[in-house]
């Protein structure tokens, strides 16, 4: 079987949630569209809000 695609909003904000949980600027995000762009943010947004209350240890 063939893996289904994955929904490309719900990946800009996985890889914007792991960006923020390594540390990483968000200068660093990939995305020109605005919309993908918006997205990695809210990703990158969250990881670093869970990163300071304590929930990811990395």
């Amino acid at each position: 079987m063939n893996r289904q695609k994955r929904d490309r909003n719900e990946r800009a904000f996985n890889k914007g949630h792991n960006a923020g949980a390594q540390g990483h600027s968000k200068e660093r995000c990939p995305y020109t569209a605005v919309e993908h762009r918006q997205l990695w943010l809210g990703g990158w947004r969250d990881a670093c809000e869970e990163k300071a209350a304590g929930f990811l240890i990395k």
